[in-house]
């Protein structure tokens, strides 16, 4: 608890952005050591992403047709985009779990009598998840180039990919946020974190080409925030699957993904501090 401490030492009003922005930094700061004394929690984030990759490489690799060809290897570079979006988006159910149990214990009360930002609170939980994520993707992609993924592009079209992923994640772990401080218990917000995912992440083109849906399916499909960061990633990486669908969204992945990135984080961020001040109160 010495990193939360420190905010108790914060009493001059000072700027209200930059104590916001510290107050934040600090509320990471002791989640992120939280979560090195527990690192099974980071180890076990690492696992289902890793199993997708395995399972969907080689499983099911020879069976999708991408472009006009079942090459498994062509699968594989189609794939990946896929599993790193599902990846930072399935980072909800964490932020969800985190936010309801330390409501659970009591913790968010011993925040409430510190002199910081109300919205510090959550912007440093969601930060820490953040960080969390990137060295989940970090690991992720070498597990990819063991497989046989690779990138087409230059490094700063692949890193600018791995922004998108990182934004679409953070804002994910908003509405993580929200369902965390709606609901009583951690088991439930890791429930509530995870049934909308699976219809979000699977109707989309993550997986399969999405002009072989039923037209209704694919219409959803195309205009799937989800499916925008995994049509720029593949963009970005140089990776097969062209979409060829009118929507704009696949016309213009890498700007519908910055917009339906920044859109999240504003609706929700604004409606988990709303949620978090009406709790607290």
């Amino acid at each position: 608890m010495s990193a939360v401490t420190d905010a108790a030492r914060i009493t001059a009003p000072g700027n209200p952005v930059t104590q916001s922005i510290r107050d934040s930094l600090v509320v990471a700061k002791r989640n992120l050591i939280r979560m090195s004394r527990i690192p099974e929690m980071v180890i076990f984030g690492l696992i289902q992403p890793i199993m997708f990759v395995v399972l969907f490489s080689y499983v099911f690799g020879g069976s999708m047709n991408i472009g006009g060809t079942t090459d498994p290897a062509v699968y594989r570079e189609f794939l990946m985009a896929g599993i790193f979006a599902q990846t930072v988006t399935f980072a909800t159910a964490g932020a969800g779990a985190g936010i309801a149990d330390d409501m659970h214990k009591g913790l968010i009360d011993r925040f409430r009598s510190l002199p910081m930002a109300r919205g510090a609170v959550l912007t440093g939980r969601t930060l820490a998840d953040l960080v969390q994520t990137a060295l989940t993707l970090l690991v992720l992609a070498v597990v990819a180039l063991l497989v046989g993924w690779r990138t087409h592009t230059n490094a700063v079209e692949v890193l600018g990919a791995f922004g998108l992923l990182l934004l679409a994640g953070y804002a994910f772990t908003w509405i993580g946020a929200l369902i965390g401080l709606s609901v009583r218990t951690p088991e439930a917000a890791t429930s509530g974190g995870l049934i909308w995912l699976f219809p979000v992440t699977f109707i989309s083109n993550a997986f399969v080409d999405s002009s072989r849906m039923t037209p209704w399916l694919r219409h959803v499909a195309d205009w799937n925030p989800f499916s925008a960061t995994v049509q720029a990633c593949r963009v970005l990486f140089g990776n097969p699957g062209v979409s060829t669908s009118d929507a704009w969204p696949m016309q213009h992945p890498v700007w519908a993904s910055l917009l339906y990135s920044i859109l999240i984080i504003v609706i929700f961020r604004t409606l988990s501090v709303r949620k978090y001040r009406s709790a607290t109160a």
